[in-house]
């Protein structure tokens, strides 16, 4: 006989199958078992139809096609008896899903079979349609189902009851038919009925909002009772398991209880005691008392507020935390990252053990612990968290010390009390992990040091002692850098002493030391050196001791293979050769930053220009927004060595200091947020220049205070904007020597018609008019005459004004005439400003403007946006 025909037992094909020795052998044995039972298939063999099905059962489990013996599933089902029966249905639950269409064929038999008067063929019919039951055979079938769930016996109903669930999940509309007799198995004394009847209350509570106030008025009581009852029962060994009765349907139960009692004080009210009991009398040790405890804790946290309840849930979890399974701990901590919004007191009371899981040597556990103690911290208690993470962090782990620094940065940032203290913890974190510090941390720390005028020397010393153990360090490196290069002169001479202090003696060639290791350290990147250099050059002027040695080390540099470094280095060479004349303005104090500016820039709260550009622009004091050419072109420099002119790179820009230039997409119109840098980003000494297109920034420009005050050469060489700066009286002539003779920009011409005036913005303490002309045959440029009016009885001094336009425009600020505006409208400012519109005749112009000033000495920001000029600008 042939040891493949459809007479062989299924023991013995697997037996084949197994000894195959590689998968050639295997799909061989395969397909000659698959050709004889297509041959049985053929001569229609009924006599081994259910065993030709059993071995298709196996052979699709090995992944082999076998869609040609669907049809045989439905002829099993349809015969009489019950191993046939039992053979088709499994058949059909194994090789069919919901999506075939030749299951459209069977509904017919399964009604038959769930009316059939043997219970066991009713079975299998509601276990196969339970497990692939499409939508329309949930229409057609769901009577029968819902008769079935009052059947005599336990387990049909059990089955028909975990049918419903899939019928209801199918077409919700059927939800409405399953209520009154899903409510009546709530009553049910046999577990496995009443477990399958709770859950198929849960889910219709979730799908019909009927079905949830019918359960909920009706079933509460009793679901308390039943949960009462199974708390309080006596041992049984049907349902025991570790000394718990049927933990299961505890969970079941209370997963219903918190459907019900969410959003409605009486069901809640209802529940308040069963809940405090089976969370005090639940044993917690042993895996189902551990889960019993944690779903009652859900259910507690969800149901409506009771104080008592809360605080007794929180401190089941806190005893969850003290648990050697890792597991218990990591759902613990889950669910305190919940209960911290409800009851933030209770889950402060476990700071403590939260804190032991940060040291925890499971990573899971850790990252999920570090993130429950960012949520606890407060004013309050920010000293002693933060001195327990940063302790750790000397000792904690590589892989974990990214997002543990990150935590801690945010911590002593968000909640600081003091500067002092929001300096010397961001040192200890930079001397321990500098190099996992991102960049924009470093950047506010300078920005709060610039703020800190009383801690200038004392933060000096404290980073040139830090750096003499923490050297390898970037971000450390970075800000001593930074920080020795402006305040140098401090460090030297200890200004500023604090009594909490060390008395240090530095000398000035000390300091020169710490900058020269910067910049030669093997691991220094462009930034670190490109930083170096500027604070070197500042050093220069401040140091004039250590002049020559200053210079040494910068000519170094300039035939250096780093562009950037090598343009600096010619560049400052230049400076201290033939410029010692304006040095000493080139490299003065930087001054301080705006906090607040910064700080609304990182969070995105500032008012934006009205652009749709991607790429930051820098703010330029008096000049007009351009792309800033290498000083080695402005410099007009002279020697052989000197390389060709090189775009400068852009990622130097962020050295300044906290400014993120990094690219970001921008939004448009009025109170967006802004991500375009402020004007003190131009300083030469701090900020390289980016290579950039100036179609592709917003223009941010700013005003000087007036003619008469004393202008910066630097500035001069930034902006290449020459015409705002020909009435300057301060550093006039030494940018004439700079730039080799460059002139003033002409005169302005004529200007063409004049157009009806408008009012730009106005409040109550002031007014901005503005009156326009154009040129003639330029339509595209339009001139603008700012007017400002002093609105109030109060005198307006160091008056700035700054504008941003889109893209598509280009704006050009004169200086004010005074920065002084007087008061009750006895006179005014008038500000020049000159736009140039691209797209002339198809976009309108529209500007973003900031007015600054200072009122008895206080500082004074309004802000605005103007959309009403004239269309045909």
């Amino acid at each position: 006989m042939n040891p493949f025909s459809s007479g062989t037992r299924l023991r013995d094909m697997i037996r084949a199958i197994r000894a195959s020795k590689t998968a050639a052998e295997e799909r061989a044995v395969v397909r000659k078992e698959c050709a004889a039972i297509r041959a049985a298939i053929n001569e229609n063999d009924q006599d081994y139809r259910h065993r030709n099905l059993a071995k298709l059962m196996f052979i699709h489990m090995l992944g082999y096609p076998t869609h040609f013996g669907q049809m045989e599933c439905l002829k099993l089902i349809a015969s009489p008896g019950f191993p046939e029966k039992r053979i088709g249905y499994l058949g059909l639950m194994l090789l069919l899903d919901e999506r075939q269409e030749v299951l459209m064929l069977v509904t017919n038999s399964l009604k038959q079979d769930l009316n059939h008067t043997n219970q066991y063929i009713v079975g299998l019919a509601l276990c196969a349609l339970g497990n692939i039951c499409s939508a329309e055979m949930a229409r057609d079938l769901a009577p029968e189902v819902e008769r079935l769930l009052q059947f005599r016996d336990p387990n049909i109903r059990k089955k028909a009851a975990l049918c419903s669930i899939r019928i209801i999940k199918k077409v919700p509309d059927l939800a409405e038919n399953f209520i009154n007799s899903a409510t009546a198995l709530l009553r049910e004394k046999h577990h496995g009925v009443l477990i399958t009847g709770v859950q198929l209350c849960t889910d219709l509570c979730k799908i019909s909002p009927e079905a949830l106030e019918h359960v909920r008025k009706k079933c509460t009581d009793v679901l308390v009772r039943t949960l009462r009852d199974l708390a309080n029962s006596p041992y049984s060994p049907e349902y025991d398991i570790a000394g718990i009765t049927d933990p299961f349907l505890h969970i079941r139960l209370l997963k219903l209880l918190r459907v019900l009692g969410e959003g409605d004080a009486d069901a809640s009210d209802s529940m308040n005691d069963i809940l405090a009991q089976v969370a005090t009398k639940t044993e917690s040790n042993k895996v189902a008392g551990n889960a019993i405890l944690y779903e009652c804790v859900q259910t507690i946290m969800s149901i409506e507020d009771n104080g008592g309840l809360r605080v007794l849930a929180i401190n089941s979890l806190g005893r969850f935390l003290s648990n050697r399974d890792n597991n218990i701990r990591y759902v613990a901590l889950n669910m305190l990252m919940k209960a911290v919004t409800a009851d933030g007191q209770a889950v402060q009371r476990h700071r403590a053990t939260i804190l032991e899981c940060v040291k925890d040597s499971d990573a899971s556990i850790r990252k999920r612990a570090l993130e429950l103690v960012y949520v606890l911290v407060n004013e309050t208690n920010v000293k002693p968290l933060a001195k327990e993470l940063i302790d750790y962090l000397e000792v904690s782990e590589n892989d974990f010390r990214g997002d543990l620094t990150a935590k801690i940065c945010s911590i002593v940032s968000k909640f600081s009390p003091e500067k002092i203290w929001y300096i010397d913890q961001m040192l200890k974190v930079l001397s321990e992990a500098g190099n996992y510090v991102k960049d924009e941390v470093w950047h506010a720390l300078i920005v709060v040091i610039t703020n800190a005028t009383e801690l200038h020397g004392y933060t000096v010393r404290a980073l040139y002692r830090a750096f003499q153990t923490s050297a390898e360090q970037e971000s450390l490196v970075r800000v001593t850098v930074w920080c020795i290069g402006e305040y140098g002169d401090l460090l030297v001479n200890n200004v500023g002493m604090l009594d909490i202090e060390d008395p240090i003696t530095v000398t000035e060639s000390d300091a020169v030391d710490v900058l020269e290791i910067a910049i030669k350290r093997h691991e220094s990147d462009l930034t670190t050196k490109a930083m170096a250099l500027v604070a070197l050059l500042k050093l220069s002027s401040r140091f004039p001791s250590c002049s020559e040695r200053i210079k040494e080390i910068i000519v170094q540099f300039k035939g250096n293979l780093m562009l950037e470094l090598q343009q600096r280095a010619i560049e400052f060479n230049s400076i201290l050769a033939k410029h010692q004349n304006i040095r000493s303005t080139l490299v003065e104090r930087m001054p301080v930053l705006d906090e607040a500016t910064f700080i609304g820039r990182k969070a995105g709260s500032l008012p934006g220009a009205a652009s749709t550009t991607t790429m930051p622009s820098v703010g330029i004091p008096n000049g007009e927004a351009k792309p800033a050419a290498p000083l080695i072109d402005l410099l007009d420099l002279s020697s052989d060595d000197a390389p060709a002119p090189s775009s400068s790179g852009g990622d130097l820009l962020h050295d300044l200091l906290g400014v993120d230039l990094s690219p970001a997409p921008q939004q448009s119109g009025a109170g967006q947020p802004s991500k375009s840098g402020t004007d003190v980003l131009l300083d030469l000494l701090s900020v390289g220049s980016p290579a950039q297109s100036s179609s592709s920034t917003v223009d941010i420009l700013t005003s000087n205070t007036n003619g008469k005050s004393p202008v910066s050469p630097l500035d001069d060489i930034s902006s290449l904007s020459l015409s705002s700066r020909v009435n300057s009286n301060a550093g006039a002539a030494p940018m004439m020597d700079l730039l080799d003779g460059f002139g003033p920009s002409p005169s302005k011409e004529n200007n063409g018609p004049v157009y009806p005036s408008i009012t730009a913005y106005e409040s109550s303490s002031l007014r901005l008019t503005f009156s326009f002309s154009k040129q003639p045959g330029n339509p595209e440029t339009t001139n603008i005459q700012a007017t400002f009016t002093n609105l109030s009885s109060n005198v307006y001094t160091d008056f700035v004004f700054q504008a941003a336009v889109p893209k598509f425009l280009q704006l050009h600020l004169d200086p004010a005439s005074s920065n002084t505006l007087p008061a009750a409208g006895n006179g005014s400012v008038t500000q020049s400003l000159k736009v140039t519109n691209s797209q002339h005749g198809k976009k309108n112009l529209v500007m973003r403007i900031r007015i600054a000033y200072k009122l008895n000495g206080k500082d004074t920001l309004e802000e605005g946006q103007i959309n009403n000029f004239p269309r045909e600008l």
